[in-house]
């Protein structure tokens, strides 16, 4: 299958029970600007363009919401536990981004939206989030090319500084992710390995 736009994206996920299910279940929580993002968004679309028909397994599912007004890391684990009551299957985490900036030693975010954008690839920096009607809204600040084109690259943040991009470079050995996924390119500032 190829997708080409993000309308396909969205198509995809709300003919997927499970995401659904997830989506769901996230959105019981009443967080302000909330979202399910990251490898929970890529590895669907990684998944349906190598024509998988079972699911890689996420090492978790990421829920982000921004709530300046309560920044305890407490309330976070609270809220995970919730999840967890409600869908024990799944190894949810919970991070409220109006605090992040201070364990990423960085400047505050503005928004979810803004935390996203400054995730380090431009293929992983995705949300999703479900509105009033329960339509699937996709937030990709850095565009969707790069995750359906399957290329790795840092996001523009991540090229700001060499820091940033060695962070990447490790990112990108640790996860390994072309063993998963053989069609994807690595793709620092500079270089394209294929």
């Amino acid at each position: 299958m190829i997708l080409y736009n993000e309308q396909q994206v969205i198509q995809l996920i709300s003919e997927d029970a499970w995401m659904m299910r997830i989506m769901q279940d996230a959105k019981t929580l009443q967080l302000p600007d909330w979202w399910v993002c990251a490898g929970f968004v890529r590895s669907k679309i990684w998944d349906t363009l190598h024509g998988y028909t079972e699911r890689t397994p996420l090492p978790d599912v990421d829920v982000i919401y921004f709530d300046p007004d309560h920044l305890d890391e407490q309330t976070e684990k609270v809220l995970e536990q919730q999840l967890h009551e409600l869908n024990p299957h799944v190894p949810w985490s919970v991070k409220n981004e109006a605090r992040m900036h201070v364990v990423n030693h960085i400047t505050p975010y503005t928004s979810s939206t803004d935390a996203i954008s400054k995730f380090p690839e431009t293929a992983t920096a995705l949300g999703l989030t479900l509105d009033d009607q329960d339509q699937l809204i996709l937030t990709a600040p850095c565009g969707i090319n790069d995750v359906l084109n399957m290329v790795l690259t840092p996001t523009p943040f991540f090229l700001e500084t060499e820091e940033r991009i060695k962070i990447f470079e490790q990112r990108m050995n640790k996860k390994n992710w072309k063993q998963i996924w053989p069609s994807i390119k690595v793709r620092t500032s500079l270089t394209l390995d294929h």
